[in-house]
Formats: C-alpha cells, sequence, structure tokens
C-alpha cells in the first residue's frame, strides 16, 4: 500500500489545450485527480474532526478552495466513479448503473477526451470499477505507480493523472488507530451507531488508512513541487462516497453522500470556503472546461469554473443536490435486485424516497447469495449492531442500520444531523415532503431516470459480474 516515490528529474511541460497546437504554458493546467476509496464528509480536519490528520487535505484546502457541500451521484463505487469520469448521472449510464458491472460503451469520459486533446494520460491503482471496463481504460492506461507515470510523461505533453487509492477501504488491521496513538475519548460517533469501545475503535482503524491516503497524495505534490510544475496543476481531493460502516455507504444519508472536496491551482483560485451544493457530477465539465476541451456529449453537472475562480454560485437553480442508488450488491433474496431510491438534498431538509420499500435497505441475514446483510461491509462495528440486535440498549441501531423502512423519508438536517428522526408522515411536515418529492421527480424526469418513465426493473437486468453463474461472461 506504501508508494515509493524515487528522486527522479521529471520534465512536466505544458502543451496546448487542442491537439496540433504548438504548448503554451499560460492556458493549458495539468490535471491531477486525487480519490479515495470509502472517505467520506467529514473526516478531515478542515471540518473540525478532531482524531485523523489530513494535513495534504489541509494544504489544497487552505491554498485553494474547501467545499463543504460535495455529494457524490451514488454511495456505491462503480457507479460514483462512473459519473465523476462523464459528468452523468449515474442512472443515465445504463450497464454502468450499478456496482460490479460493465462501464458503458459509448460514453465518453474525460482523461480519454483530454488525450484527444493533446494530454498525456493514465491511472493509478483504482479507477473505474469495481467491474468490466473497456479495453482502453477509461481513466486511462494504468500505471504501477506514480513514478512510472511521471517516468512515461512526454516532454512536450500536459498530464491528465487519475490517482486512485485503495485506502480506507475495509478491511482493517484491528486496533491500527488506537496503537498509533490516537485517542478514543476524542472519536465521534454518529447518533446512528452506537457510542461503545469497539465503534470508536474501529472508527480509529478507518482513519488510520484515511491518513495513509492522504500522505501518499502529499508525496506526489511534493514531488512535483520539486520539479516546479504544482503551480500549474489542478489539484483535486476527494472521497468516492462515504465511509464503509452501517447507515454510511450504500445509503443516502450525509454519512453515505456526502464527502470531501478540496480543490487549487497554484495562485489561481483564492483561498475561500464554498457552502452551495455541488455534486460530483460537475468534475467533468469543470476540467474539461480549465482545459478549453469542449464538452463530447450533454453533461448532468455544471463547470465550477467561475465557482473556483470568482466564487460564484454553480448556477441559478442549484438551490439543492439530488443522488442515488441501484444495486449495491446481490445482497437480497434475488439475486440481481437492488434496492433502488433517490434523494433531494437542501440546506434545511434531507427527502429519500425508496422505491421498493418491501425489500431490505441492507439486504438479509438470509440471502443466498450475500448474507448477512451484504450492503454493509464486515467489520466490529456491523457485528457488535447484529449481536446486539435484540438487546434493549442497542437494538435501535439495529432498525437505523438494517431494519425495513418506508417508501418515504425526511429529515430536518438542522434539527437532527444525524437524520435518524423520520418526518415523513408527521402532518406538520406533510407540505415540505411534497414540495421536495415533486422538484426530486422532476429532476429525475428532466435527467431520464426510468423509474420516473416507468421502467425502472430494467436496472436489475445489469449483470452482476461477481455473481456466480455470471463469472464466465
Amino acid at each position: 500500500m506504501k508508494i515509493v516515490l524515487t528522486s527522479i528529474a521529471l520534465i512536466l511541460s505544458i502543451s496546448a489545450a487542442h491537439a496540433g497546437e504548438n504548448p503554451t504554458k499560460t492556458n493549458t493546467p495539468n490535471i491531477l485527480f486525487c480519490i479515495a476509496d470509502d472517505w467520506g464528509w467529514p473526516h478531515a480536519q478542515s471540518y473540525g474532526d478532531k482524531v485523523v490528520k489530513t494535513p495534504t487535505f489541509e494544504r489544497i484546502a487552505k491554498q485553494g478552495m474547501l467545499f463543504q457541500h460535495a455529494y457524490i451521484s451514488a454511495p456505491s463505487c462503480t457507479p460514483s466513479r462512473n459519473a465523476i469520469l462523464t459528468g452523468k448521472y449515474h442512472w443515465k449510464l445504463g450497464q454502468g448503473v450499478n456496482l460490479w458491472s460493465e462501464f458503458p460503451a459509448g460514453h465518453a469520459t474525460y482523461p480519454r477526451v483530454l488525450e484527444k486533446q493533446g494530454y498525456f494520460v493514465g491511472s493509478y491503482r483504482k479507477a473505474f470499477g469495481p467491474g468490466k471496463d473497456l479495453p482502453e481504460p477509461v481513466a486511462g492506461d494504468k500505471f504501477k505507480s506514480p513514478d512510472a507515470f511521471f517516468k512515461a510523461l512526454p516532454a512536450d505533453k500536459p498530464f491528465c493523472f487519475w490517482f486512485g487509492a485503495s485506502d480506507p477501504h475495509r478491511g482493517y488491521k484491528k486496533g491500527s488507530g488506537v496503537n498509533s496513538g490516537m485517542n478514543l475519548k476524542d472519536v465521534q460517533v454518529p447518533g446512528s451507531l452506537p457510542d461503545v469501545p469497539e465503534v470508536r475503535s474501529d472508527i480509529c482503524d478507518y482513519y488510520f488508512e484515511v491518513q495513509r491516503f492522504d500522505r501518499e497524495v502529499g508525496q506526489v505534490l511534493d514531488l512535483l513541487e520539486s520539479q516546479g510544475k504544482l503551480s500549474n496543476t489542478i489539484v483535486i481531493m476527494t472521497g468516492d462516497h462515504g465511509y464503509p460502516f452501517p447507515r454510511g455507504k450504500s445509503n443516502l444519508y450525509d454519512l453515505g453522500t456526502r464527502v470531501p472536496l478540496a480543490i487549487m491551482w497554484g495562485d489561481k483560485i483564492k483561498p475561500q470556503i464554498f457552502t452551495d451544493f455541488v455534486s460530483m457530477v460537475d468534475i467533468a465539465p469543470t476540467i474539461l472546461d480549465f482545459t478549453n476541451t469542449p464538452a463530447p456529449q450533454p453533461m448532468s453537472g455544471h463547470s465550477l469554473k467561475e465557482t473556483l475562480l470568482k466564487g460564484l454560485t454553480v448556477s441559478p437553480d442549484r438551490k439543492n443536490v439530488i443522488c442515488g442508488k441501484e444495486r449495491h450488491t446481490a445482497c437480497q433474496q434475488e439475486a440481481l435486485h437492488g434496492y433502488p431510491m433517490r434523494s433531494i438534498r437542501t440546506h434545511d431538509y434531507l427527502y429519500i424516497h425508496n422505491f421498493k420499500p418491501e425489500r431490505a435497505p441492507a439486504g438479509t441475514s438470509d440471502s443466498p447469495h450475500r448474507p448477512n446483510y451484504g450492503d454493509i461491509d464486515a467489520g466490529p462495528t456491523k457485528s457488535f449492531i447484529v449481536k446486539h440486535k435484540d438487546d434493549p440498549e442497542y437494538k435501535k441501531y439495529f432498525e437505523y442500520c438494517m431494519g425495513q423502512r418506508p417508501a418515504e423519508e425526511l429529515y430536518d438536517n438542522r434539527k437532527d444531523p444525524d437524520q435518524i428522526h423520520n418526518l415523513a408522515s408527521d402532518p406538520s411536515h406533510a407540505i415540505t415532503k411534497e414540495t421536495l418529492k415533486k422538484e426530486l421527480f422532476k429532476q429525475l424526469k428532466a435527467s431520464n431516470d426510468l423509474h420516473l418513465l416507468g421502467r425502472g426493473d430494467e436496472y436489475e437486468k445489469v449483470p452482476y459480474r461477481t455473481y456466480p453463474s455470471d463469472k464466465k461472461k
């Protein structure tokens, strides 16, 4: 897991945004996109976390823009990354809507678009996926290390590099966080999880891997800085969805959809904090805009260029953000069934619409395919909740994380930041619920979500690439 960056002479030059033009140093930035696997908000020092140490993220946030309200398209690796690469909501991507699926042919990705414009592109570790990539990897050819990528970089090309860490995905070395010096008493446990030493220690183990990701990104930045190339590199640092804990990853609560995000570009982006909503589908159009590259296809996202350079709002109509989920793992009674849901998040409220509330939101305990509530990654926190599901003191956490949910959920973010008190059936919130539902469905219909077109079951026909009957495909 450790990156070894040797001291080598790198020549990282800048070329024009369009193929065939002469290289310039003024209008063609390099692109460094750094994404962690399962790193969620608010687990960085910039967001007030008192335990995890993220000096690289702080460096980027202090030199550029820190985003307070960044959300992914899906709280699941494959569809979230597909949305980032294409600038499209995952429900618009056919085969790319689910975990362990195929990248959909016919959808351009920003790295390959930039490659056609003269960029040298490549990726490290986890880019698209997990699933079946195209023969020409959608995030650029894979390199065994950042060092290998920069050694291969031609002297006359700008670069677009996808740094995809495997951290902080489970499993963890139990006790690694505490053994590194973290103090259990300083850990903030959300209201949806039991506040017990096992959970606090599990969160510290997660922090331990977040810190490794942060440290490795810092090594890349130091290398670029030593070569005098960092000032003309747009650096983006984020995670693909929330942390791998119950009610986090694979859920539409903030613990599953809200991610850290910071972007810097030399002295061109002034230090500032942005509190309006951004979606990770904004990344692709932003990168193309900064590189003066026309988008080859309509995108769901908006460019953040003017936001980053001038602090302007993303779009006049961006007053909320929408997210969704189809199938994460094959953990229902029927192998290809998922738990489809969509959400709309405003500053005041979170509304979630569950299209199949009769199913199990975290999977069933006895699924013939992936039992034991398979949409939740195995770990001490999950084990504690399942073990104590009938204990009067802790059974509420089982209901929060594994229990059945109604078709509609509504949470008051100001009064209930943990999003555990569902107000959907409260008559005093009926108007708010209907208003948010109407707006959510309006946006989903405009983005051709099949659920709003009466064809939602088509999302379940996508093959699951690790399901036994599909392994030979």
